[in-house]
């Protein structure tokens, strides 16, 4: 390829377009919630993906009535994210998940027992997460300090 500076540009070209396919599948692919949210609600969506977590996960979920569509969405993927992150960094024995519905607020809290020193500035996801909320004048939250577990916590109005 070195010789042949064509072909070196036509490839250079193919790789920086297939970069930005991926990034724009992985966009969508954050944007697509699955059947049981809309179908059932928040509580069963949880409960769902909780089952598929690599730690045990106790759930405790207050939010009795259907939310707004977007509001859901939001708190599916806080938890989403935050599970993900509990299954590639933690090293965490035990999470939870609790989500609560007080003063037009919905408080949606991640914790788990590991080894912490999350950061959202150095999280694509939780930067992602933080966009997300914000869209919704909601807010991310997170504590995580080295050696003490993660305590994620995100408040959506709705």
């Amino acid at each position: 390829m070195r010789e042949d500076a064509q072909l070196a540009s036509l490839l250079d070209r193919a790789q920086e377009e297939l970069r930005t396919s991926l990034r724009e599948l992985r966009e969508l692919a954050r944007g697509i919630h699955p059947a049981v949210l809309t179908e059932r609600g928040l509580e069963p969506a949880l409960r769902s993906l909780v089952a598929r977590a690599p730690v045990p996960v106790t759930v405790e979920a207050t939010a009795d009535a259907r939310l707004p569509a977007p509001v859901e969405s939001a708190a599916y993927f806080v938890v989403s994210e935050a599970l993900a992150n509990v299954a590639k960094y933690a090293r965490a024995t035990h999470a939870s998940v609790t989500v609560e519905r007080t003063n037009g607020h919905l408080t949606v809290e991640v914790a788990d027992d590991g080894v912490g020193g999350a950061d959202v500035v150095r999280g694509s996801g939780l930067r992602g997460l933080a966009d997300r909320l914000a869209a919704l004048d909601g807010t991310l939250s997170l504590d995580s300090p080295a050696g003490g577990g993660t305590r994620l916590r995100a408040k959506i109005p709705c």
